[in-house]
């Protein structure tokens, strides 16, 4: 894998970054390792009521993607949260049990569908949370991003827009020496 990208699909900030990561994993031929990291998790658990159905929808969301991750199923994985964040975040609908449902069937992964409502993957998110978490953090939220030969992931890159053509691959090409240098920490600007 070229890049592991852990995230919860309810934050629309990953969303953008993630459709980044996909549109440079097309330019440069890179492979993308999709990962759970679990704002409920995250927070304790403690979930605002407005919040819980969004919430639930997530974590059903992130056991699918470590069942289709412990396959080797990483395209899959991809393609799913694609199919989910059209639903949610392109179409401005809060994540749902059945816009989950219905993201799975519109990737054609009927076959794993099961992983939704089985929580034994549970364990697997948690630890692919953990990792994620003991790369980047502390303070820090979704998502992480790690790349081969570095020391620690990096909690984003965050970004307001989706940067197209050259300026997405000018972002990974900045970043990805950042990121394998162990004395960089952070770049940081405070959000409008």
């Amino acid at each position: 894998m070229d890049a592991t990208f852990f995230f919860d699909p309810v934050c629309p900030w990953t969303w953008r970054t993630s459709r980044w990561l996909v549109a440079v994993a097309e330019a440069r031929g890179l492979d993308i390792e999709w990962r759970a990291f679990s704002l409920s998790i995250l927070n304790g658990g403690a979930i605002p009521p407005e919040y819980a159905e969004a919430m639930t929808a997530s974590g059903r969301a992130l056991r699918l993607v470590e069942a289709l991750r412990a396959q080797g199923r990483h395209a899959d994985a991809g393609r799913f949260y694609a199919e989910l964040g059209a639903r949610t975040h392109d179409a401005g609908n809060p994540p749902s049990g059945k816009l989950v449902e219905s993201a799975v069937e519109a990737a054609g992964l009927d076959d794993a569908a099961a992983a939704l409502d089985d929580e034994r993957w549970d364990e697997a998110v948690h630890a692919s949370h953990a990792l994620a978490y003991a790369s980047a953090g502390p303070d820090i939220g979704s998502p992480v991003l790690m790349v081969p030969g570095a020391e620690r992931g990096i909690h984003g890159p965050i970004l307001t827009e989706v940067p197209g053509g050259e300026d997405a691959l000018t972002l990974w090409d900045n970043l990805l020496p950042l990121l394998r240098m162990p004395a960089f920490h952070e770049v940081k600007r405070g959000r409008h």
